[in-house]
């Protein structure tokens, strides 16, 4: 199935007429699993996990149109009313769209491009930002986090009432729901479809374009009740459209679902959906902040970029609200191992929509190269395993050759270095796995020494990993810690409108939380989203990698959701974790104080003591008060300060934990702080299409830091051959930037582009395809 990668609209669909055919694969649907899409420009639709992160086929879409106007969104630093009016009046061609006042304070409007800039210096308004696409990224899984399963319930509230989330309404803003489905139709209480403009938010059908499923599995996640049992089984549904055929939808329209569902009064809100900007204060960011502040809790997806670090994307980085990160329920993890090295596994990454791998006995591996049905003329891969690296032609299409020639199963190893999880367009039954660039060179390597290599596959139960997909924080420029928490998004089975699947993502796991945080509000129903985020957060099960070392903050925020815990909570502590923010080794003694609140839930006076991490390095002390005692449902704030010689420390990130302590129950709040500029990607989301005009382009990228220097370098795809500078730009601010640029006596064509961006000494880079030419 597709990944529904929640976010992140490929920027190979910059209106390129038919060239969209040839790569058309990569928006296969809302039936495919919710990976996200390559980082890099490929033709195989996969996922690409480099070592640093990479973003060219997750950009954000442009919306201008092929005349010379595109839809921005405004934030009027006063009335958005007269603003628009006034605009509207006075720049010919605008046309205002929609008005936000519930929590964003704009409006959406059509404007001529050239006259971006002079708005943009008008009195009145905050900021301009174009319009940016978004995509939508059981029964097992609600189990493992302490959930119940429908067939027994130890879940109460005060009352001593089953907790299944009766009576807590529940806003699932994505592709619609199936309000139809046996498992569901119980629980819908109505919506709104944000795309048509009606009140009927039903999955796209096939005669209204590409279906979509997305939202009928998010929705079985928190509240199926039927075969499957979702987290909070009777909570009511309500669903919000915002996301069209192919599970496509814009910054309009997510921001207007929110405004409906808060001013409908939901209790909890969950978007498996989002885009690639790491940016705190991205529309729909700030517009789930606002929600929260009218006491709505919020929960996100974190994003399917990962394992690269600072790849959350907008709504994720939203500072109020949850975002959530994916682990794996537990799972049979299948290990290959070579005749010729027994004792290093190869652990493999499964392809959604191929069989899966349930190789039971040793098998002869052979390398088909790229896998094309030329590189298959000289070998016989009958009842063997196929070799093949990625590149030039899709998944499916290698799968299906594959299958053809008598294949047994096939690996598909990266051609950058790190992990991909791949798709492939349509089922296909042969077993197909990825594994890493290095073990792929590697295997090659053995099999060109020895033709007569076996692979043979190991089985291991394992539960409680970081999948490989999910994003990685931190925030660009507040530096805040992403994700919060995480939850089972790895073979996830839920309803769908043809009935059930089983599909991956962090927009598989936001729902989880989705549910607990329904459950805890019947529980609690007075509860502010800051207690129900606490108390999801404090009581998450830390996780560590396979070298038992504790997974960062900013890779699982305080650890893996456990919802009968949550539920059974006697302490509260907030904010559940921090970010010192960031030092220059140049400064001074720097000293940063964060006030932590102490709640006492429990029916016995307790006493608390907050301890700083016992190891620490030279150059910072702590200051802690001495211990505080609680009678039962008192509140107390507590200050922790953090005196810090930057000069002493070297440059990077540096995170531990601090300790709130009651009898035997321990708290911990996770921190990070940064010595010198963090090492963030410098530029991220590129998008580039025809303009108007002959010769004309519009390009946009998103600098989370600004740019002392950015430029767009044209190359031959063939020969790699430099031809020409597109643009160059210098000191540039951060945020979106974007621009008309004539391109001239460059032949008609595809082209690789090299976007690179340099800020304080660091430099990063994007490579993309480019369409030149009518």
């Amino acid at each position: 199935m597709k990944k529904y990668n929640e976010y992140f609209l490929p920027s190979y669909l910059y209106k390129l007429g038919t060239l969209c055919t040839l790569i058309a694969f990569i928006l296969i649907g809302a039936c495919l699993p919710a990976y996200s899409v390559a980082a890099t420009s490929e033709e195989d639709g996969s996922v690409t996990f480099p070592e640093r992160p990479a973003f060219e086929e997750d950009a954000l879409a442009s919306s201008a149109t092929e005349g010379q106007t595109g839809v921005y969104i405004i934030e009027a630093s006063s009335s958005p009313e007269r603003l628009a009016e006034k605009i509207e009046s006075n720049i010919e061609g605008a046309k205002v769209r929609k008005l936000f006042s519930t929590l964003y304070n704009g409006f959406s409007i059509q404007l001529p491009v050239d006259e971006v800039e002079n708005i943009a210096e008008m009195a009145g308004v905050n900021r301009v930002d174009e319009l940016a696409y978004y995509e939508p990224y059981v029964d097992e899984s609600v189990p493992f986090i302490g959930g119940t399963s429908g067939k027994t319930n130890s879940l109460f509230t005060r009352d001593n009432d089953k907790l299944t989330g009766k009576g807590v309404k529940v806003a699932v803003i994505d592709t619609g729901v199936d309000y139809n489905h046996p498992d569901l139709k119980n629980n819908y209480r109505g919506g709104f479809d944000v795309v048509d403009q009606d009140e009927d938010p039903m999955e796209t059908q096939k005669d209204q374009g590409m279906p979509t499923l997305h939202g009928t599995h998010v929705a079985g996640i928190i509240s199926a009740n039927g075969k499957l049992k979702g987290v909070a089984p009777e909570a009511d549904i309500y669903a919000y459209r915002a996301l069209g055929p192919s599970g496509m939808g814009t910054t309009e329209q997510v921001i207007e679902s929110i405004e409906k569902a808060v001013e409908e009064e939901v209790d909890v809100i969950n978007l498996s959906l989002g885009n690639t900007v790491n940016g705190p204060d991205w529309p729909t960011s700030i517009a789930l902040d606002k929600a929260v502040e009218k006491g709505v809790v919020a929960v996100t997806s974190n994003g399917n970029s990962g394992p690269s670090l600072w790849t959350v994307g907008s709504p994720g980085t939203s500072a109020k609200a949850i975002s959530v990160g994916a682990s794996t329920p537990p799972m049979l993890i299948p290990y290959l191992i070579t005749d010729s090295d027994r004792k290093r596994e190869i652990a493999v990454q499964p392809m959604q929509k191929a069989d899966k791998w349930k190789l039971d006995r040793s098998y002869p591996v052979i390398n088909a190269e790229l896998g094309r049905e030329e590189d298959y003329e000289n070998i016989d891969v009958a009842n063997k395993i196929v070799l093949a690296k990625r590149g030039l032609i899709s998944f499916t299409r290698k799968a299906k050759i594959a299958k053809k020639k008598g294949a047994k199963a096939l690996i598909v190893y990266n051609h950058l270095p790190g992990e991909f999880a791949g798709m492939l367009e349509e089922p296909v039954d042969l077993p197909v796995v990825s594994i890493p660039k290095e073990e792929g060179e590697g295997l090659a390597k053995r099999l060109e020494e020895n033709g007569n290599e076996h692979l043979r596959t190991i089985y291991r139960e394992e539960e409680d990993r970081i999948a490989p997909f999910s994003s990685r924080g931190p925030v660009t420029h507040t530096w805040e810690v992403k994700p919060d928490l995480v939850a089972p998004g790895v073979q996830i089975d839920s309803t769908v409108p043809s009935g059930y699947l089983d599909l991956n993502g962090t927009s598989m796991a936001s729902p989880h939380v989705a549910g607990a945080a329904a459950l805890l509000k019947q529980k609690y129903p007075d509860w502010t989203p800051e207690k129900i985020k606490a108390a999801l957060m404090n009581t998450a099960k830390p996780l560590t990698d396979k070298d038992g070392n504790l997974h960062p903050p900013h890779v699982q925020g305080t650890g893996r959701l456990q919802v009968d815990k949550a539920l059974a909570a006697d302490t509260l502590v907030y904010p559940a974790q921090i970010s010192f923010g960031q030092w220059m080794r140049t400064d001074s003694r720097l000293e940063k104080e964060v006030t932590l609140t102490i709640e006492n839930l429990s029916d016995k006076r307790r006493k608390y003591t907050v301890e700083p991490p016992f190891e620490v390095p030279d150059g910072i002390q702590w200051k802690v008060p001495f211990s505080t005692y609680l009678d039962p449902g008192e509140t107390t704030e507590v200050p922790v300060t953090v005196d810090v010689f930057p000069a002493v420390f070297e440059e990077g990130i540096y995170h531990d934990r601090i300790s709130v302590k009651s009898g035997g129950d321990t708290i911990y709040i996770p921190y990070l702080f940064f010595v010198e500029e963090p090492d963030y990607p410098r530029l991220m989301s590129f998008m580039f299409e025809k303009g108007a005009e002959p010769d004309t382009y519009h390009y946009e990228v998103y600098l989370p830091g600004g740019a002392d220097e950015m430029g767009v370098v044209l190359y031959d795809p063939d020969t790699f051959q430099f031809i020409t500078y597109l643009d160059a730009e210098k000191n540039l601010h951060r945020g979106m930037f974007e621009k008309e640029i004539k391109v001239k006596g460059v032949p008609g064509g595809i082209y690789k582009a090299l976007i690179f961006a340099g800020k304080n000494g660091q430099e990063d880079t994007i490579e993309q395809m480019l369409y030149i030419g009518d």
